[in-house]
């Protein structure tokens, strides 16, 4: 599942998690990525200590048997963790899903945890450019689902979304228990506050709160590439 950072991407770990059948797991490129940018993120150097930096040995795991004996392996992907010398073709024979939230609500969601911001942290354009490499390499449209309109039919669009992967629904992903999980990165205690909370998908909010001016363009290049995406979308079954 490729999304960008505030997005509801955990909490649909959550839900494929919740299922007997399925294997998580949570930014495997992440400490790949923060190595190579020196970015200053939250926990960086622990994150670069405690998990693979090769980002080769990441696909090749990613790709490999599914763990634990499972049947299925839901890995949750940021789009701004795949970085240019990165081979796009290193997950073929997987399957993918596009996760697309409002820009209004990512960024404003973002800048409460971290401040200094570029479009390119939010994984807008990044998101573009593997939706169209996947339509390439698949000859068709991958699944794409709305964050707001799985909040607002958790089951019918989680239906939809195990239809076009070809697995079956199950009921259990519309509920889980509240709390961490041992699949959760180190980064958890930073970002997931409200869904360590949480036992299910939560209806959507009210608007977002307003972009300030000196965040506006950001926004608006962030929405250029969320309409892209935004008509490719799947209806709730």
């Amino acid at each position: 599942m490729w999304s960008g950072p505030r997005n509801i991407s955990t909490a649909m770990m959550r839900s494929f998690e919740n299922r007997p059948d399925c294997a998580v797991w949570d930014e495997p490129f992440y400490a790949h990525y923060l190595s190579e940018t020196g970015l200053n993120h939250p926990l960086a150097d622990r994150i670069i200590a405690a998990y693979e930096t090769d980002w080769r040995a990441v696909a090749a795991r990613a790709t490999g048997p599914v763990p634990d004996g499972k049947s299925i392996f839901f890995q949750k992907h940021m789009t701004h963790h795949i970085l240019p010398h990165m081979d796009l073709n290193c997950l073929d024979g997987l399957r993918h899903g596009f996760l697309i939230r409002e820009p209004a609500r990512v960024l404003m969601s973002y800048v409460d945890k971290r401040a200094d911001v570029t479009l390119e942290d939010l994984g807008f354009p990044q998101q573009q450019r593997l939706f169209e490499a996947v339509c390439k390499n698949d000859g068709k449209s991958p699944p794409v689902l709305d964050a707001d309109d799985v909040l607002a039919d958790p089951k019918g669009m989680l239906a939809a979304l195990c239809a076009a992967l070809n697995i079956p629904f199950d009921a259990a992903m519309l509920s889980w228990p509240a709390g961490s999980r041992d699949s959760d990165g180190l980064w958890a205690a930073h970002w997931y506050g409200a869904v360590q909370q949480s036992t299910a998908f939560q209806a959507p909010g009210m608007a977002p709160r307003e972009v300030p001016e000196h965040l506006m363009e950001i926004l608006n290049d962030a929405e250029s590439f969320y309409q892209t995406l935004y008509p490719h979308r799947l209806r709730a079954v």
